[in-house]
């Protein structure tokens, strides 16, 4: 005979079982109680009979009861997993929104990330090419004069990081970020010395105010390179 545990009962089949069980406990109770009662003792003979039957009446409203109770639980439980498969169901549909916030960090991100690459092409291409050649006849003339060439990561702030290495021969607090956030001050304030010298790449006309100030933030907020307008200051 094969053997299932409660685990493997779903949760009506195990409620039936239980009022098996109880009906078969109480029937054996009710035997008892005959049993203790003379058969020529008429009134407490009517008494059991009265006794029984509400005892038999008190559990068939009780399993009743639980069946109904069972079976609403049931009923609220589909709705709830149907209504958290309709939410499921809707979120795959509909990604969750993404934030003002999140999308300037992705973009520049975006933009780290590119400038990076240009950075590593950059440098394979300076370990082979003319400029190369040139550092390294620089370097033999430089030696001769008891100078040297300091080697400045190419991380888009190495035009601050040389002026910045320099200041601090001559015991200047001035970092890569003061060094950026004056210049973008500088040139935000003499906006029409530098406008002529800012074209859009895509369409070649001058730089609109709008575009002006972005490229100023980016002096500031980003690893933008500084070129010969940021140096000139």
């Amino acid at each position: 005979m094969e053997v299932v545990s409660l685990e493997e009962l779903d949760e009506e089949e195990q409620l039936v079982r239980r009022h098996r069980k109880e009906k078969k406990e109480l029937q054996a109770k009710i035997q008892g109680m005959k049993n203790a009662v003379p058969k020529n003792d008429k009134k407490r003979r009517k008494q059991l009979t009265e006794d029984v039957a509400k005892l038999e009446a008190e559990m068939e409203k009780k399993h009743k009861e639980e069946l109904e109770q069972l079976k609403l639980t049931s009923k609220e439980s589909k709705r709830d997993f149907d209504a958290v498969n309709i939410s499921n169901l809707v979120l795959e549909n509909h990604p969750p929104r993404i934030s003002r916030a999140q999308k300037r960090r992705d973009r520049k991100a975006a933009l780290e990330k590119e400038q990076k690459e240009r950075i590593a092409e950059a440098e394979l291409e300076n370990l082979h090419g003319a400029r190369h050649v040139e550092g390294e006849k620089l370097a033999q003339i430089l030696a001769a004069r008891e100078l040297e060439i300091k080697q400045v990561p190419s991380d888009g702030h190495c035009m601050y990081r040389a002026i910045e290495d320099q200041l601090q021969e001559r015991e200047s607090p001035l970092t890569v970020a003061a060094l950026r956030s004056r210049t973008a001050e500088y040139m935000q304030s003499h906006m029409e010395d530098f406008l002529p010298f800012l074209t859009n790449p895509n369409t070649g006309d001058m730089y609109t105010p709008e575009e002006f100030g972005k490229y100023c933030d980016d002096i500031v907020n980003t690893a933008a390179w500084g070129g010969q307008l940021e140096v000139s200051l």
